[in-house]
């Protein structure tokens, strides 16, 4: 944590670590100082409140908002003010006002340039979606009449201490609940032992919150949590689903998972993810039970997308998947080659709320999900599960709809769990792998195909854990690899070769439209991506020769 003490009251341009860059008395100094020494840095511009505990407040939008709100008092409450004092980037801007704070959303919307919502009249509740003037990107500034008589009354209305806490427009911050003290023990602890009842969506936010901040939950909310458990049922899907997205996002997701697990909660939401632990398995499986082995190619999909990032990854994830150490350096030094195409890759929205990256992780929770209605037992005790990729996938279509996922996000976890034993196939046949191989599962895979071979990596190491075999894990990886060179390197020849005919052609040489002509099509595109046609007159040769050849069916 950064000390701004010795800069209180003075205006501070910071970099995207939180340090001074540069001060001045003036915003404009400030500015001058920080372009001076770090001329190509982003950098953000703060005024530091000049009483303890000394805060960082950022200029935008606070200093845009002031004079508009010139006849109304007006607070920056919630988690804005709790990443202020955790010296991390504020991103939801949440403000009471006492007095019409639709008026003053409206004027926010009308000064900044930017749109306004009412959200909800009755108790004054409104949106000015606004550009960041430094991104350029659009950013929410919600507004909200005070709930209760006074602000004190509206801070204990709200959910946890942490989120308890106001903020004048001067710098002086409000915490009847004593949120500062539990922010600094890295403690959350509820406001009232209503909150969960007054809002039951507040069952997965604790978590959630505890798991993006490296908090502990306080004993008593725990109780309460497990007590009260089923009334997450009561909730919309719509509040929870961006719950267990921000969960799965997180470094350390199998933490909030078992924890809900074991309070009841995700029983309620995910049942058949729950009704994996007592889904026992066989050799050569590591865990005895499907759920443990869920956990742990969730852990280790966190660990192979910290070595893309860049990153240390979390000790807990690396004991959580017990694979051994030389398994994951040649694991990265395998993907090192294609890390950049990589980062592109994962970081590519599939919806508006959730990147490939992000899915990535739900694939890996929901891959055996179908293991519970498919397994079977042979005499000497060997169990199998016969068919459960496709009852996997079966049961995110069917979970995925429950929890209002856009279709887009479905379809990709759908691929993602219903094709996961690809690799492993691939890999237990000859190598190397030829260009049709290559091309057919591309083909099949789609979009997926990439996040497909993550999330078969992390399937494979989680299965074998410490016993892997050094060749079992040498043939994956040769598998793997050629995968990723044909997605990133060989696309164009491939994967997606260039169209030497199209349907037009195919009827100028007497094939008539229809499914026949459609199944030609895609045999002379996997000839092309296996180099046995490479010029048109090749295509129209190999077009007659298998026309000739499929005459009569």
């Amino acid at each position: 944590m950064q000390d701004y003490s010795v800069y209180a009251g003075h205006w501070v341009t910071l970099d995207e670590e939180q340090r001074v860059a540069g001060v001045g008395n003036t915003p404009e100094e400030a500015q001058r100082a920080g372009s001076s020494l770090r001329p190509k840095g982003r950098l953000r511009l703060a005024r530091i409140t000049a009483t303890a505990p000394h805060l960082a407040l950022p200029a935008w939008p606070m200093e845009a908002l002031r004079p508009l709100a010139h006849d109304l008092r007006l607070w920056l409450v919630g988690g804005a003010v709790r990443d202020l004092l955790l010296q991390r980037p504020a991103h939801d801007w949440d403000f009471v006002v006492e007095g019409r704070a639709t008026t003053l959303a409206r004027r926010a919307a009308d000064t900044l340039g930017g749109a306004y919502m009412l959200l909800d009249a009755e108790h004054d509740t409104a949106r000015a979606i606004v550009a960041d003037p430094e991104t350029q990107q659009p950013v929410t500034l919600d507004f909200a009449g005070l709930r209760g008589a006074t602000l004190e009354d509206d801070l204990y209305a709200r959910d946890f201490t942490l989120n308890a806490i106001a903020l004048t427009p001067d710098g002086e911050l409000v915490d009847p609940t004593g949120g500062q003290r539990d922010i600094a023990e890295r403690r959350i602890r509820m406001t009232t032992e209503r909150s969960f009842i007054q809002d039951p969506a507040r069952l997965f936010r604790a978590l959630r919150m505890a798991a993006e901040l490296g908090f502990t939950i306080e004993a008593p909310a725990l109780d309460l949590m497990r007590s009260q458990a089923k009334g997450i049922e009561s909730v919309a899907a719509e509040r929870v689903r961006p719950e267990l997205l921000r969960i799965l996002q997180t470094e350390t997701a199998t933490v909030s998972l078992r924890q809900a697990e074991t309070l009841g909660l995700l029983a309620h939401v995910l049942p058949e993810i729950t009704a994996l632990r007592q889904v026992e398995q066989s050799k050569p499986h590591h865990y005895a039970n499907v759920l443990d082995h869920s956990y742990a190619v969730v852990a280790a999909v966190k660990v192979l997308l910290a070595q893309i990032y860049g990153r240390s990854p979390a000790a807990l994830c690396l004991r959580e998947v017990a694979a051994p150490s030389w398994a994951w350096a040649r694991l990265k030094t395998a993907l090192l080659p294609y890390q950049t195409a990589l980062l592109a890759y994962l970081a590519e929205p599939v919806t508006f709320e959730s990147t490939r990256a992000d899915l990535l992780s739900w694939g890996a929770l929901f891959h055996d999900a179908g293991k519970a209605g498919t397994r079977t037992v042979e005499a000497n005790g060997t169990t199998h599960f016969y068919g459960h990729t496709e009852s996997s996938a079966g049961i995110v279509q069917m979970r995925f709809t429950e929890l209002r996922f856009a279709t887009k996000a479905q379809l990709f976890v759908n691929r993602l769990v219903a094709e996961h034993m690809r690799l492993s196939t691939l890999s237990n046949g000859s190598l190397p792998l030829t260009r049709r191989a290559v091309y057919r599962f591309f083909r099949d895979t789609g979009d997926a195909g990439v996040a497909v071979v993550l999330l078969s990596l992390g399937d494979v190491l989680a299965v074998f854990g410490p016993q892997l075999p050094r060749d079992t894990w040498q043939r994956v990886l040769r598998v793997a690899t050629g995968l990723l060179a044909g997605a990133f390197i060989h696309s164009e020849v491939v994967v997606a070769p260039p169209q030497l005919l199209n349907g037009h052609d195919l009827q100028a040489l007497g094939i008539e439209p229809g499914p026949r002509l459609g199944a030609l099509l895609e045999q002379l595109r996997e000839a092309q991506a296996a180099g046995e046609v490479q010029t048109r007159e090749q295509a129209e040769a190999f077009i007659q020769a298998a026309s000739a050849a499929t005459e009569g069916e």
